[in-house]
């Protein structure tokens, strides 16, 4: 018998873009796939730490002795790769119509992307942009920090509390929580961090407004 859904309540919601509404893999797996050999890396572990992180936090974590201008050209060029690269990248399942029904409700963009890519990746998986964009631009520290999603929660005008970010990595649920936002994970990576809900794919989660403006999303496991 199907677990009874989840039933969350908001006045706005945070979202991240790869791996919970685009899916990017192919274009992470070969960019990074190809910075890892060049180190000498194993590319599964490299992709293990990547997710949900910008390019130069993760040069980091992975190459703690080599100095941040380094880390910081380098990643200039991936995102540059990244750019160009948009074969594979789609919506992730049910994002097109989880999006529609957001269109009048507040609603923010939170990623580690930068604008830029943050433009194309949404542009090549049909996606509309949020109205409202935090993205590695915005903040001083990448995720797991939780800048990102304060920035989101302040510029919507709702305390973190009255928030629900929408993630798929670990080091995305880190900032989330740390935050003091809930979380609704989306995909398998996310699962293994234990979210507040999660779902497969978006086709599994419904989110209406109240007259009041509360919003309810509903989560089917």
């Amino acid at each position: 018998m199907p677990a009874a859904p989840i039933q969350l309540t908001a006045h706005a919601l945070l979202l991240d873009m790869d791996g919970t509404l685009v899916n990017s893999d192919a274009v992470v797996e070969r960019c990074w796939g190809r910075w890892a050999e060049r180190q000498g890396l194993d590319p599964a572990a490299v992709l293990a730490v990547a997710h949900g992180r910008q390019g130069h936090a993760t040069m980091a974590a992975l190459l703690p002795d080599r100095p941040v201008e380094v880390n910081l050209a380098e990643n200039r060029r991936m995102l540059a790769e990244e750019r160009a690269d948009t074969d594979g990248v789609v919506p992730v399942p049910g994002a097109p119509a989880f999006l529609t029904a957001l269109a009048d409700l507040p609603h923010a963009l939170v990623t580690s992307a930068d604008e830029p890519l943050a433009t194309v990746r949404m542009a090549a998986a049909g996606l509309p942009l949020p109205p409202v964009l935090i993205t590695a631009e915005s903040v001083g520290a990448s995720k797991p920090d939780p800048e990102g999603f304060l920035k989101g929660a302040a510029a919507l005008g709702h305390d973190p509390a009255d928030c629900l970010a929408f993630e798929d990595s670990g080091a995305g649920i880190e900032a989330a929580r740390a935050a003091g936002v809930r979380v609704v994970g989306i995909g398998p990576r996310a699962l293994a961090h234990r979210p507040d809900a999660h779902a497969d794919t978006l086709r599994d989660v419904t989110v209406t407004a109240g007259p009041d403006g509360t919003l309810t999303v509903t989560v089917r496991r």
